[in-house]
């Protein structure tokens, strides 16, 4: 592949019905700053990213949207349309009388008139007036998932997002948001990579029509969340040294294989190259073998929670 080719990336169509490409390109960073972002978009787009991945509580909207406008005015991209923005309610706007005001808010700081996609970032709940990442218990309310769930659709119906969706959600979950909902969630998007395969999870979704989307593909090696299983793993090390690529093109190659889609996150110019470089070879039986027998454990116990919920989070699924 020459320098100048960009990598085609395909397309899902959500059950919603519209396209999404597989490949998304992920903003969330514990050292977030506005200059970084934007610079990283820029290229990202120049490389043939067309799926951006952010959340209110990345601090990334405003310098994804300045990326966004710039790309439009350099003529990177024709038209908006060209990219799907996905965005994520966080826990202190997780209530149904403040979905449509942070949807709203979140679209001003892309500048954006919709989002294609705008997610439930936890099935949990946040006192309104405290805004962080990480929960004290005394911080946390009940979750309202139907109430919340309606206003989501009225976003839908409103024409300000696309496809709505969840993040962090487990069968369980899904299973009640079903019972009720009148528009299915298209996308759950959850923690996924050889060290927390999900096969669970995945084969519901599957069968409920719901669009997986990885984050973490790579095992968020350097994150306090994270870790270096993936990176690490020698028996990935085998199989990359086989085909003749990388440690991360095999593992976000695997991830294609599954039929789900994922957000990586590198603001270095190579490795996001190469992110997207993972469409001209397949991974052998042999390769399959060998990557069931790798470890399997959750990274992202207790979500933004800085107290054990995980049995509250993940309904005690292994």
């Amino acid at each position: 592949m020459s320098s100048t080719t960009k990598p085609a990336v395909p397309n899902v169509v959500l059950q919603s019905s519209f396209n999404m490409p597989v490949i998304g390109f992920g903003t969330a960073s514990e050292t977030n700053d506005g200059d970084t972002v934007k610079a990283a978009a820029i290229e990202a787009i120049k490389l043939g990213y067309r799926h951006f991945d952010t959340a209110s509580c990345y601090g990334s909207e405003q310098a994804l949207g300045e990326a966004i406008a710039e790309a439009l005015k350099l003529g990177l991209i024709s038209s908006r349309n060209e990219l799907f923005v996905t965005s994520k309610l966080w826990l202190s706007d997780n209530h149904p009388h403040l979905v449509l005001p942070a949807l709203q808010k979140s679209l001003q700081n892309l500048g954006l008139e919709y989002l294609d996609l705008y997610l439930v970032h936890f099935p949990m709940s946040a006192k309104p007036e405290i805004r962080k990442f990480f929960y004290k218990e005394d911080e946390l309310v009940p979750f309202d998932l139907k109430g919340v769930w309606a206003s989501m659709e009225q976003c839908h119906n409103l024409g300000l997002a696309k496809s709505i969706g969840v993040s962090n959600f487990s069968t369980k979950k899904l299973q009640d948001l079903l019972s009720f909902a009148t528009i299915p969630p298209a996308v759950n998007q959850v923690e996924l990579n050889l060290s927390w395969q999900q096969r669970n999870l995945r084969e519901y979704c599957k069968a409920k029509g719901i669009m997986v989307t990885a984050y973490s593909p790579l095992g968020a090696n350097g994150t306090s969340w994270g870790s270096n299983d993936v990176m690490d793993s020698e028996v990935l090390k085998q199989i990359a040294h086989v085909h003749g690529k990388t440690i991360a093109q095999v593992s976000l190659r695997w991830l294609y294989e599954q039929g789900v889609t994922f957000a990586v996150k590198s603001y270095n110019k190579e490795r996001m190259k190469q992110n997207l470089e993972i469409f001209d070879f397949s991974l052998t039986n042999d390769d399959y073998q060998k990557i069931n027998q790798i470890k399997q454990e959750r990274k992202v116990k207790n979500g933004p929670a800085g107290f054990d919920v995980a049995d509250l989070l993940w309904d005690g699924e292994n």
